[in-house]
């Protein structure tokens, strides 16, 4: 197996780290060679909080995917996420260089370049530039600009920006562990790379994925994204809220949660009672509650993120208004009865997300917790090809330098 032919995506979750290898052929199919995860300790919210135990986390997964595939990992592509990712609108505008006007690759990233220029708030760096469209003298909504030709080129983009202290200190975590960063995504971008189909992103979709302490929010329009959000709540909120409720401990709650919660509380028969005893080893006498306080706690808290997302919608004007309805991924995403409490909180069509079908050695790699880093598999693949599209990385070559020169000015 020769090393270059390996392509690798690393989720560093709160809860979790992910990691799957892949091999993409000739013919542009994506063979998954090997998946792996491992408790993730030093993350609180999101943020990293001790580096050591990150570093840690990282290396205990890596070791584990390594020993599948019999070749040491030596390049990533990571996921960024958080509460703290800010996104704002942007518009660049330049001369065509050619006499003949005719519009090349090279335009594009002065025009994206000058996209940039807009005033970036303090400690926060550029993640991405994602162009939206593109105007051409008096020609708008342009979407691919290649060979056309006109004077002047505008662009209408979309700036996402992460804080530079959590860049940095990722950064610093993953060169620890003696592999290099070969490309920093988004991660609800990745999340739309694995779930989402170009005619859910032509049509008008949120995409929604709840993680243990954050919940990604993007909603696309017209093939590209035009609002994205973290929102600072989880699974891991039910969790917590369920052990209070429930006066047990979280590793009981998380078990209730899982196998007994159900967001249909209208649906509990009021003598259904659940033994949480049978979810603690050290328990030797029977805790009966009733279902339907537990599913109470846990709607409760679901609401909540629901009713974070539809603020979001709101602020795009796109509440109750996208014909590709709601997707659901992440790990939150499998509780009981969640797609038809989105379906009556959002006043949209909701469905649980379907992750693309590569070729693999473990079923793993489809289950909705695992959709990001299946999403880094498949925007390594799509953004590292010698015919590389305009996409959403067209400065991703710009990103990767960046993080090159961040970490030799954190080396002793």
């Amino acid at each position: 197996m020769k090393r270059n032919q390996i392509i690798t995506g690393l989720d560093i979750g709160t809860s979790l780290i992910k990691v799957a290898v892949a091999q993409v052929q000739e013919d542009g199919s994506i063979n998954i060679i090997g998946a792996s995860e491992h408790q993730s300790r030093g993350i609180v919210g999101g943020s990293i909080v001790s580096t050591e135990e990150v570093v840690n986390s990282i290396s205990s997964a890596l070791e584990k995917v390594e020993r599948v595939i019999g070749v040491p990992i030596e390049r990533v592509t990571i996921s960024v996420s958080g509460p703290n990712i800010k996104s704002i609108n942007s518009q660049g505008v330049v001369a065509v260089a050619k006499a003949d006007g005719e519009i090349k690759y090279e335009d594009i990233d002065r025009v994206l370049d000058a996209a940039q220029t807009v005033a970036v708030p303090a400690n926060y760096e550029i993640l991405h530039v994602i162009p939206r469209h593109y105007k051409i003298d008096n020609q708008d909504d342009v979407k691919d600009p290649i060979g056309m030709s006109g004077v002047r080129l505008e662009v209408n983009a979309q700036i996402i920006m992460a804080l530079s202290y959590q860049i940095k200190t990722l950064t610093k975590c993953i060169y620890r562990t003696s592999v290099d960063i070969k490309d920093m995504v988004f991660g609800i971008l990745a999340d739309a790379e694995s779930v989402l189909n170009r005619d859910q992103k032509e049509l008008g979709t949120v995409l929604i994925n709840i993680g243990a302490s954050t919940t990604g929010v993007a909603v696309f329009e017209g093939g590209d994204p035009i609002h994205v959000a973290v929102l600072p709540i989880g699974s891991s909120h039910i969790t917590n809220d369920l052990a209070i409720g429930l006066r047990t401990s979280i590793k009981v709650a998380e078990q209730v949660k899982i196998n007994e919660a159900t967001c249909l509380v209208e649906q509990v028969k009021k003598r259904d009672e659940v033994d949480i005893g049978l979810f603690d080893p050290e328990e030797d006498k029977k805790i009966m509650i009733p279902r339907s306080e537990i599913s109470k706690i846990a709607r409760a808290r679901v609401e909540e993120i629901f009713d974070l997302v539809g603020r979001e919608l709101k602020k795009v004007e796109r509440f109750g208004m996208l014909p590709g309805g709601v997707v659901l991924t992440g790990g939150g995403a499998k509780l009981n009865g969640i797609v038809e409490l989105a379906k009556a909180e959002l006043k949209l069509p909701a469905f649980l997300a379907k992750p693309y079908k590569a070729n693999s050695i473990t079923d793993k790699i489809y289950d909705l917790s695992y959709s990001n880093v299946l999403g880094l598999i498949l925007w390594d693949s799509k953004n590292n090809r010698p015919t590389k599209g305009l996409g959403f990385s067209v400065d991703t070559g710009r990103m990767s330098s960046k993080i090159s020169k961040w970490f030799k000015s954190i080396i002793p």
